[in-house]
This record gives C-alpha cells, structure tokens and sequence, in this order.
C-alpha cells in the first residue's frame, strides 16, 4: 500500500453490486447457523438450547454497549484516510477502545459470576450448570469484540469478501462440528459453550492474518497515538453508540425480557422460540445487513466526490432490496409451520412471532438503507433520533400488548413496531436535511411488480403448508421461495439495474439474451 493519492473509483450500481455479491456470500454464515439451530435443539433439548439462546444475546447485548461503536466508525473514518498511518492510527483507536472496555466487563462477569448467573431463568436439570457456564462463556465477550472490530476495519478498506472464510468456515461450521463432537463425548450443554469459545478464538487468530494483508500494523506502535483520526474516530463510534444499542437491543432483548418474564424451564423454552423465530426472521434481515456493509465505506467514498452517487446508489438499493425481501418474506410466512417443524413441534407456538418478524424485516430492510447513508454524510447530532424514538415506541406497544397477547407474540410484536420506526426516521431525515431520497420515477412499477409476486408466492406457499407433510413441504417452499426472487428480479427491475448484476444476471437469465454488461 502506498500514501500516494489514488484517484477515487466511480461508485455505481456496479460497484455496490460487486461488494454486495462477496457481502453476501460473507453474511452466508447466518444461513449455517440456521441450519445448525435445529440440530442445537435435537442435542440440548430447547430449554437448554434457550439458556444458551439468553447467554449469547447477553454478550452480544454488553458487546454492543462497550465497544462505544468502534465497529461502526471505522466505516466513516477509514475511507477518508489520507496515508496508511492514517489509517493504523483509526485501527488503533478502535482496538483500544472497542476491545478494552469488553475485556475490563469480562473480568467483572468472571468474578461475580456466583451473584450475577442466579438472574437467569433456566431449566432444573440445567441450575448447576449455571455458574460455572457463565464463568467460561464470558470470555467471549473480548474475542467477539475483536472480530467485530477486525472484520468492520476489513469493510472499512472495501474488503466486503473477506469475511467468508471466517463467518463460514471458522465461527460456524466449526462451532457445530465442536459441538457435535463434545455432545457425543456426554460433555452435554457445557460442551456447546466450550465449542463457541474456540471457534471464537480460532475466527480472531485468522482475523489478525487478514488485518495485516490491508493494514499496516507495524504503524499500529508507531506515530501520534491521539491525533486527528483518532479523535474523528472515538467521535464517529460515540455518535453512533445510540443507535447501535438500540438496533442490537431490538435484537436481543426480547430474549432477555422472555427468560425474565417466565420462571424456570419456561422462561429458558420461551427465549428459545424467541431465537428460533428471529433465527429464521434473519434470512430476511441477511439482504439489509449485507447491503449495510457495502453502502456505508461506498457512500464515504462517493461523498468525496459527487453526492450524485450517493443518490444513485441509494435508490439502486432500495429497488434491489424491495424485489428481494418482500418475496421471501412472503414465502417464509406462508410455509412458517412446515419450517418450524425443524425444530419439533412445541416450536408451532412462534409461528405468529416468524410472521411478524419476517414482514418488519423486509419493511426495515427497505427503509433502514437510510441509516448507512445517513451514518457517514450527515451530522453526528442526526444519529441519535432515530434511537430514541424507536424505544419509546417499542417501550410503548409493549406496555399495551403484552397481557392481551401472549408474551412471545406481544414482545415480538412491540420490538418489530419499535425497529421500523427506527428505520423509518433516517429516511425522512436524510430528505429533510440532505434532500435526498430513493424513491426516483421508477420505484412505483418495482414496488407494484414487487407485491403481486410476494403475495402470489405467499399464498402458494401457505397452500403448500397445509396441504403436503413437512418431508414434502420444505422442498417445495424453499423452491417456491427461489422462483419467487427470480421472478421479482426478472419482472420488477429495470433493464440496468439487472445488467449491474454482471455474470449472475447471465447465469440466472435476468437479462434478454444479447444485452450488454
């Protein structure tokens, strides 16, 4: 890597496509740990599946607090780095101040472990498992601190592919192969804590690997310690904070409120269905996160230049997303209880909650395109607002739905009322303050195209629910699910928009034959 200026590359429907491509195959990992959660409950049973389900949202909960938003600020700082000791010096920063308080919070969780593991609701048969379990589980919270850290500093560099072999290969696959192994050796649920720590450690080892093919990490001892880009970074992650608690509290917290409702072996089954819904609800999700992760260090870089970019990237979002989402939302809705039959049949009870969850997904993953957007062009103070207003609301609908609802369905159902409102209010922001929004003349036909095939597909995939045994059903949803994404990217997109896709709209046939790429 050289200091010299590099004159910036055109950011286009073409580049966000190729990020988005590698981003996704990164993010694919979400999709294995779906499948591993099914197997989970077969080996540890659901209570004990949620007791792991409560442990694991709690550290990715404190995560979210104590790394002061070094994940998310790098994403505005590193792009605008004029030299690679630029660079090094926001890589430093981040370490320091997203992994140290981690590790500060670890030490603390470790040793008042005998007062603090006794909070959780769990199974009978799992109490004695408590304490030391959480003695060793919190170990996780540094090392998944310093993977979020070293994998954001990757997408900082434009590095959207990288995350492959780490999020596939090592934290996943890895993890279930551990898992596995030390169930059928009787080490039980401890055996599924010990499997995530060393998968954990073995995904931060390569980490360190890949930082050192795009940064300069001799720099990181080297130069001020507290300069410019340090003091723009700790801001940049700061101002972000708010909302990153927020969006992660969204996540994780019903688990947490679910265990905390319910005494015993129910509070640990209903954080489990909670999980398994959201689990599923993430295949939606996967099309935000991944557009998320190019659109931020993208639309840093096209600010430099022309803020035209950022209009035309942003639109060309937002119309990809929508032709994806909605059809799998639809599809998933419509086979939910065939779906959930992978996780035996006291999992029907969060068919309600996947439904709701899969629809405020693809409602957020439209709409929350804004938040990136608005993360790296607008001012810090712009950031909070969005945070604020989507708890309180969430905080709202929950007081009036939990009682007259079922706890799981309630909780779902405020937190989703809650995220939307969250994503909705960057978009209106970014109109109102930058007076730049997605919906160009071409949105309406995409949005029109877009609904008659999600609901076609959704009743065909409710049809298909009902009518065939789940060996049968799931085939033909996941098929239908396929059919209906082609279909809305075929249909509903624009000739360009398709073309922007590069050798997969040829290999999937999205473009007339002949049409140039």
């Amino acid at each position: 890597m050289s200091d010299a200026a590099i004159p910036p590359e055109t950011v286009d429907s073409r580049r966000v496509a190729r990020g988005l491509g590698s981003t996704i195959l990164a993010r694919m990992g979400a999709v294995v740990e779906i499948v591993a959660q099914p197997l989970y409950v077969l080996m540890f049973g659901l209570a004990g599946y949620g007791m792991y389900a409560v442990m694991w949202s709690t550290i990715n909960l404190i995560e979210n607090i104590c790394d002061l938003g070094m994940t998310s600020a790098m994403q505005r700082t590193v792009p605008k780095a004029a030299s690679d000791a630029d660079a090094a010096e926001a890589l430093r920063t981040a370490l320091l101040f997203g992994v140290g308080p981690c590790l500060a919070v670890a030490c603390l969780i470790s040793l008042y472990a005998h007062d603090l593991a006794p909070l959780l609701n769990v199974a009978e048969q799992d109490e004695h498992l408590l304490i030391p379990a959480v003695r060793i589980f919190v170990w996780t919270l540094p090392l998944w601190a310093f993977v979020e850290v070293a994998t954001s500093a990757l997408r900082a560099r434009m590095v959207f592919g990288a995350e492959i072999r780490l999020r596939i290969v090592w934290e996943q696959i890895i993890r279930l192969v551990l898992a596995g192994l030390f169930f059928f050796l009787g080490m039980g649920l401890k055996g599924l804590f010990i499997a995530h720590i060393i998968s954990l450690a073995i995904t931060a080892g390569l980490c360190v690997r890949l930082l050192r093919q795009y940064y300069r990490l001799d720099l990181l001892f080297a130069g001020k310690w507290w300069g410019d880009c340090a003091r723009h970074t700790l801001l940049a992650g700061l101002s972000v904070l708010p909302s990153n608690i927020v969006a992660r509290m969204f996540s994780e917290s019903p688990t947490l409120i679910l265990n905390q409702l319910l005494p015993g072996a129910a509070g640990a089954s209903a954080s489990g269905l909670f999980t398994i819904a959201r689990k599923l609800s993430s295949v939606v999700q996967l099309v935000r996160v991944a557009f998320v992760y190019v659109m931020a260090p993208l639309a840093a870089s096209a600010e430099r230049t022309d803020r035209a970019q950022v209009a035309s990237i942003y639109s060309y979002a937002v119309r990809v997303i929508v032709a994806i989402a909605f059809p799998l939302a639809a599809v998933i809705g419509g086979g939910r209880y065939s779906i959930l039959s992978l996780f035996g049949k006291q999992a029907d009870v969060a068919a309600a909650a996947v439904v709701i969850l899969v629809f405020a997904r693809a409602l957020e993953a439209m709409l929350g395109i804004s938040l990136p957007v608005l993360q790296v062009i607008a001012h810090y103070k712009h950031q909070i607002t969005a945070s604020v207003f989507g708890l309180a609301v969430a905080i709202l609908a929950g007081r009036e739905l939990v009682g007259p609802l079922d706890p799981i369905t309630g909780i779902t159902l405020a937190m989703a009322i809650g995220f939307v409102t969250m994503a909705t209010i960057p978009m209106i922001q970014l109109y109102l303050t930058e007076n730049l929004h997605p919906f160009d003349r071409r949105f309406p036909r995409v949005i029109v195209v877009v609904t008659a095939v999600a609901v076609t597909a959704g009743v065909v995939a409710d049809v298909v629910d009902i009518a065939f045994v789940d060996e049968v059903a799931i085939p033909l949803i996941i098929a239908i699910g396929a059919a209906s994404i082609w279909t809305s990217l075929r249909l509903a997109l624009p000739l360009d928009d398709r073309a922007s896709l590069g050798k997969l709209a040829v290999r999937l046939r999205l473009l007339p034959q002949g049409t140039p790429i």
